[in-house]
C-alpha cells in the first residue's frame, strides 16, 4: 500500500511516521516551499504525548518543549478560579508539553526525513484536485511557488491533512462557505522574558468575550525562556459580521493590540512591557467549522483541522490532529481492505472530534472562568462564595473526560 498525503503540519507528518512504524509506505506534499518553524505556542496533552512516544520522540520534545506543571484560571482582574497541575505532575503517565509550533512540526519533519527518506516530503505541491477508481486515487498537485507545472501522483488512498482551508473538504462540500467566526480576533507573539514564576505554569486570565492567556513554550536559559501570549478579544457578533480581511497570520502592529492587552491583569507579570518586548505579533480569528456529516468519500479521507478544525481553547487541536493519525493507522494496518479501514477511522473518531468542537464553542474547560464573571464580573473576597468547588470542578473535569485526558486511576486506587 502506498498513501498520498496532502499536508506536512503537525497531522500529516504524525500520520507519516505512525504509517511507518506499522510497514506502510506514504509521501507528503506540502503547499508552502519549504517546511519552516513558524506559528507560536502551543499545548500538546498528555494523551497525544503518549502516541509521540510511541514513536520514539520523547527525548527530542523534551529537548526543544517545556513540561507544563499548573495551570491557573483568572478572571481578567487576576483573581483566581481554579488552579490545577497538569500532565505528570497530575499523575498522567505522560507529560502535558507546551512547545511553539514551529519546534514541534521540526520535531516531527526530521524524522519523517530519517526514517522514510529525504524525497517523503515533496514541498510546493498544492492539491488541486484528484479523481477515484476502484484500485485507488490520483491526485493532481500544481507548483504552487510559480503556478506553472502540475503532476499527477497515484495511491490506493489520499489523506487531506491539509488544514482548515482544505482542498479536499471544499472538494466534498463546495456549498460550505468560509469558516465560522465568533467575533473574536487574537494577537499572539512570544518573546524572551525572564522566568516568570516557576517557569513551569500557564495562566489564562478572562472568559472567551476577553482573556490574556500566558506560558513558556522552552526550558529555562540564563534566567529567561521564550513566553508565550495571547490577547483574545471580541470585536464584534461572529454571526453577522465577516472575519477581519487577511487576518490569517497577519502581522499586526503594536498600537492594535496594546490598549486590549492593558485591560487584563496577571499576577507578577507585566503585561505592558511583555506585549511591548515582542518582535513580531500576529492575528488570528478565532473560527472553527460546523462537524460534517462524513469525512470519507471512497478512498479519500479528512484529517486534523481539515476535518475538525476548533476553537484554540482547552488546548486540543493538535492533539486531536495526533489522535487521528494513531486510530487511522491502526485502522490500515488492521483492515483487509483500505475504503474499510477508512470506515472504522471515521466511525470512531468524527463524534468524538465532533463533541470537542461543540465543547470548545462553549468555552471548553475555561467555561469555568465565564460562569464565574457571570456571577460576579467585580472583584470578590472568595471564589468559593461566587460559584462553589464543585460546580467549578465539573466543568473543568467534565471537559478532560470528554476530550480524552483525564487521569486514568489506577487499578488499585479504583478498588479502594
Amino acid at each position: 500500500m502506498e498513501v498520498l498525503i496532502a499536508g506536512a503540519g503537525i497531522g500529516g507528518l504524525t500520520t507519516a511516521l505512525m504509517l511507518h512504524q506499522r510497514g506502510i509506505r506514504s509521501r507528503i506534499f506540502e503547499r508552502a516551499a519549504q517546511v519552516r518553524e513558524v506559528g507560536v505556542g502551543i499545548n500538546t496533552l498528555p494523551h497525544a504525548i503518549e502516541e509521540l512516544a510511541g514513536l520514539g520522540l520523547l527525548e527530542r520534545l523534551d529537548a526543544v518543549a517545556l513540561r507544563t506543571r499548573e495551570l491557573r484560571y483568572l478572571t481578567k482582574h487576576g483573581q483566581e478560579v481554579w488552579r490545577e497541575l497538569r500532565g505528570t505532575y497530575a499523575g498522567h503517565e505522560m507529560p502535558q508539553f507546551s512547545i511553539h509550533r514551529g519546534r514541534l512540526q521540526k520535531v516531527l519533519y526530521d524524522a519523517v526525513i530519517e526514517r522514510l527518506g529525504a524525497d517523503t516530503v515533496q514541498t510546493g505541491a498544492q492539491l488541486s484536485g484528484f479523481i477515484q477508481d476502484e484500485g485507488g486515487v490520483t491526485a493532481n498537485f500544481t507548483d504552487s511557488i510559480d503556478g506553472g507545472n502540475s503532476r499527477t501522483e497515484r495511491g490506493e488512498i489520499l489523506i487531506c491533512a491539509d488544514g482548515i482551508h482544505s482542498v479536499g473538504r471544499r472538494t466534498f462540500y463546495p456549498d460550505e462557505g468560509p469558516p465560522s467566526w465568533n467575533g473574536v480576533v487574537m494577537w499572539r507573539g512570544a518573546t524572551e522574558w525572564p522566568v516568570w514564576e516557576d517557569g513551569e505554569t500557564m495562566a489564562i486570565g478572562g472568559g472567551m468575550g476577553g482573556k490574556f492567556v500566558l506560558y513558556p513554550i522552552a526550558p529555562k536559559k540564563g534566567g529567561k525562556q521564550l513566553m508565550n501570549w495571547v490577547v483574545g478579544v471580541r470585536v464584534a457578533d461572529g454571526a453577522t459580521s465577516p472575519p477581519p480581511e487577511k487576518s490569517w497570520s497577519k502581522v499586526a502592529h503594536l498600537s492594535e493590540v496594546l490598549p486590549h492587552a492593558k485591560r487584563f491583569s496577571i499576577p507578577g507579570m507585566d503585561i505592558e512591557a511583555l506585549v511591548r518586548a515582542t518582535p513580531a505579533i500576529y492575528e488570528y480569528p478565532m473560527a472553527d467549522r460546523d462537524p460534517l456529516p462524513r469525512w470519507t468519500h471512497g478512498r479519500v479521507t479528512l484529517l486534523g483541522d481539515a476535518a475538525h478544525p476548533m476553537y484554540p481553547v482547552g488546548s486540543n487541536g493538535a492533539s486531536q490532529a495526533i489522535l487521528d493519525a494513531r486510530c487511522l493507522a491502526d485502522a490500515l494496518e488492521a483492515s483487509e481492505h483500505p475504503r474499510e479501514a477508512l470506515y472504522v477511522y471515521e466511525k470512531d473518531r468524527l463524534p468524538k472530534t465532533a463533541e470537542v468542537v461543540r465543547l470548545n464553542r462553549g468555552g471548553g474547560p475555561e467555561r469555568v472562568i465565564d460562569e464565574v464573571e457571570k456571577i460576579n464580573p467585580y472583584l470578590f473576597d472568595n471564589v468559593d462564595d461566587v460559584l462553589s468547588h464543585d460546580k467549578r470542578e465539573a466543568i473543568v473535569k467534565g471537559y478532560a473526560g470528554t476530550a480524552g485526558f483525564l487521569v486514568k486511576k489506577s487499578k488499585k486506587k479504583a478498588a479502594s
